[in-house]
């Protein structure tokens, strides 16, 4: 998945799909013929394709049914060597149903859900404030005229980094009341009415609100948490475990997961052998970030970090979401909070 709305300006100007670090990611899982590849995040199949002209299988999953039908002609002519999985990349270990050697994820949202106005995913063209990658469940309307303001300011503030959470979160609720959010230029203007913009600003000042409707209706920081657990159980020994990240609060969660298992952890101060934990990962690789080159012909890498690490043998850990310290906010299954 390669576009993010908050590039421009929350989906200001079209984005063309061009799979960020591509030739580092194929690097960084080594393939070769006769590897069983994960493509967790399947999109427009930048990743699959490559790896699929490298000789390799790809078991690809996407939770959008659109990329999955826009995918099957490229299934269809692969010879067997590629199968795609429509279902939440979370339950990546399931969907490959034997050891793999490489599991490659690419967070965000894709350029062609931005692309097409009814998706609700930017404010470049109008459309339903959805934003839902499955198409299905609790829609971005949904959140923002029925939680309370207070749950929207802790939304905005965590998952965009706003820093006028508080007051839009008020604006909203307010609003509402008399007339609910529908549409994505409706919510977008207004914000902007609220705070204003000034012209040298690089984004519009609805983006971080947009960027963080789009990460809480998805469970995207959940969903990437419980992926890369699953590509954990899901690696063979040597295997290897290659994220790309396009900002902090994505990388933050990879950081830490290839931090926790890669040392020995689970010990007690007293009792340090008792308990402890055997890595399940080598030392990672050093973070790779794209070219000036690659980040001149395609802006959306300029953000683009890539993180790797090798699988040992040792048993997976068991699942434990704590270590990624997620924020507490409102289950977003429950939507009605008024």
């Amino acid at each position: 998945m390669m576009a993010d709305p908050g590039d421009t300006d929350a989906g200001g100007g079209p984005v063309r799909h061009i799979p960020v670090l591509l030739h580092e990611v194929l690097a960084a899982l080594q393939v070769s013929p006769g590897m069983l590849v994960v493509d967790g995040t399947f999109g427009a199949g930048g990743y699959t394709k490559a790896i699929l002209a490298a000789g390799a299988s790809v078991v690809a999953i996407d939770r959008d049914p659109n990329a999955i039908a826009d995918g099957r002609a490229l299934e269809a002519a692969s010879g067997g060597r590629l199968r795609l999985v429509h279902g939440p990349f979370s339950r990546l270990d399931e969907y490959a149903g034997q050891p793999v050697d490489g599991v490659v994820l690419d967070i965000g949202v894709s350029s062609m859900q931005i692309d097409e106005a009814d998706r609700g995913f930017s404010f470049r063209q109008d459309g339903p404030l959805d934003m839902r990658m499955a198409q299905t469940g609790v829609t971005a309307a949904d959140v923002v005229n029925t939680y309370k303001a207070g749950d929207l300011a802790r939304v905005f503030g965590f998952l965009g980094e706003e820093k006028q959470a508080g007051r839009i979160a008020r604006m909203i609720e307010k609003r509402r009341a008399t007339k609910p959010f529908a549409t994505t230029l409706d919510l977008a203007n207004a914000i902007e009415g609220l705070v204003g913009r000034n012209p040298k600003d690089r984004i519009h000042p609805a983006t971080r609100v947009f960027q963080a409707l789009r990460i809480h209706v998805n469970d995207e920081l959940g969903e990437l948490a419980k992926s890369l657990m699953a590509a954990e159980r899901a690696l063979k020994p040597g295997g290897r475990l290659v994220v790309v990240t396009f900002h902090s609060l994505e990388d933050r969660i990879v950081k830490r997961f290839l931090s926790d298992r890669s040392s020995q952890g689970g010990g007690s101060r007293h009792l340090p052998q008792v308990h402890a934990q055997a890595a399940t990962f080598e030392k990672p690789a050093q973070v790779i970030a794209a070219s000036d080159e690659e980040a001149e012909r395609n802006p959306r890498a300029r953000s683009a970090k890539l993180r790797s690490a090798v699988r040992t043998a040792n048993l997976a850990r068991r699942e434990d979401l704590s270590i990624f310290a997620l924020p507490d906010l409102p289950d977003v299954r429950q939507p009605d909070r008024r």
